[in-house]
């Protein structure tokens, strides 16, 4: 019987904020359960920590320098997506939810919330109930149908619930044995950090447990905790929404046969570093959650966690394989999902992960340079700009990144390793990027 397949995930969902890795501030035990269940990736990493170049390689397996380089930028035309694939392999494929790659311009009298984008553009989802980008989870608007039946309504109450609930009404209709593929994109926890107010009681900033890189100045530790304290409920939300999810697979019977994956986007610095927002290369930005569960009625429970670098760029052939279909050749993604199933080949997964930040944004509480890296299984990570190194942690001993090598000359034998490595993904993918002079 084919396997079917759901994405769920949210945006700036850092790799840090899960309760079953030790966050003292959070309560997820739809996630923890998965977690339990299912396959968790540790060293699972964004290939580009900004909202159209990370979800541009997710959608197509593909490098931002070879598919979305920067934010508001469109997949390139003619680009086909995981969904093509799986759309021609017989699927049925529905989106819901964020979408950030049609290219729109945002101004202030422009909202990309309001942009419509034809089904020519939707990149092989027929069932679609989306939006371009939305940074208002209580004002989301949602378009989908054509012709006739074209929509554009806004969503009732707050964005996860009410995406959540469309997902669970397109599984109720899918019992007739066909099978699907289905993603649900949500904003949250993404800024403005505010949920619904149950889950807000839950949290205030002067109970948030901030990480131990939050320096001590006070416009840093103010700003962290008050964030922290809607971004925690924004995630205690989704892991809620999560557990509907779950409970609906279970009432449809679709549990066994469909593979659940629960990822995000790329994180949120919140304060760590005395940085916030996205688009920087430490941990916070770049860690995101990924967790593998459901789809093994005839393998057994295969559990744990893997520590093999994942990029975003793995995640469609991933995905392709744990529905028993063989990646096609232009995804430069690995696919690994044999790790999950031992029927699948098995390739050799990559030694590192590859991360870029492609095309500056300019906006505020973002790098303003383009930066290549990279994070090796070893638990290095190296970070250049251009034509100068930047960063070098040995995340084994320094997992909060508090010690930067990268300009220490007892440490130079490493930088000239870890920079070869960083060189040959350049020259591999194709990129074009000015590596320091060593």
């Amino acid at each position: 019987m084919p396997r079917n397949a759901i994405w769920f995930f949210g945006d700036q969902h850092r790799g840090q904020a899960l309760g079953f890795l030790g966050d003292p501030n959070l309560h997820t035990p739809h996630i923890d359960r998965l977690a339990t269940e299912g396959l968790v990736f540790t060293a699972a990493y964004s290939g580009s920590p900004l909202c159209s170049p990370a979800r541009g390689s997710l959608m197509t397996g593909r490098y931002p320098h070879c598919a979305v380089p920067g934010h508001e930028h469109p997949l390139p035309d003619g680009q086909k997506t995981v969904a093509d694939v799986f759309k021609e392999r017989g699927y049925r494929t529905a989106y819901f939810g964020k979408w950030h790659l049609d290219g729109f311009k945002e101004t202030e009298s422009a909202r990309a919330a309001m942009h419509i984008i034809p089904p020519d553009r939707r990149r092989g989802f027929e069932e679609w109930v989306a939006y371009e980008n939305n940074n208002s989870p209580w004002d989301s608007w949602v378009h989908g149908g054509e012709g006739g039946n074209a929509f554009h309504r806004k969503l009732p109450g707050f964005e996860t619930d009410a995406l959540t609930d469309l997902l669970i009404e397109f599984l109720q209709t899918q019992q007739d044995g066909a099978p699907f593929f289905a993603v649900l994109s949500v904003q949250p926890p993404h800024d403005p950090y505010a949920a619904p107010a149950g889950w807000m009681a839950r949290h205030t900033a002067g109970m948030v447990v901030l990480r131990e890189n939050v320096p001590a100045v006070p416009r840093v530790v103010e700003r962290a905790r008050r964030e922290l304290a809607g971004y925690y409920a924004m995630i205690e939300n989704l892991d809620w929404n999560l557990g509907r999810l779950r409970a609906a697979l279970d009432e449809t019977g679709l549990t066994e046969n469909t593979n659940l994956l629960v990822f995000a986007d790329h994180g949120d610095m919140l304060g760590s570093h005395g940085q916030f927002r996205k688009t920087a290369p430490w941990e916070e930005a770049t860690r995101i959650p990924c967790i593998v569960g459901g789809g093994l009625p005839h393998y057994g429970d295969l559990t744990g966690f893997s520590d093999i670098p994942l990029n975003t760029v793995d995640l469609a052939p991933t995905t392709l394989g744990l529905c028993d279909l063989d990646p096609p050749d232009w995804m430069q993604g690995t696919d690994l999902s044999w790790r999950r199933r031992p029927d699948r080949p098995r390739v050799e997964p990559p030694d590192s992960a590859f991360m870029q930040i492609v095309i500056p944004t300019g906006h505020g509480d973002s790098v303003d340079r383009p930066w290549r890296g990279i994070v090796t299984r070893d638990r290095w990570k190296y970070v250049a700009l251009e034509g100068q190194p930047w960063l070098m942690f040995n995340l084994n001993e320094d997992p909060l990144e508090l010690v930067n090598l990268a300009h220490d000359s007892a440490f130079g034998e490493q930088r000239a390793h870890l920079q070869d490595r960083l060189r040959r993904w350049v020259e591999d993918t194709g990129d074009e990027f000015p590596l320091p002079v060593l």
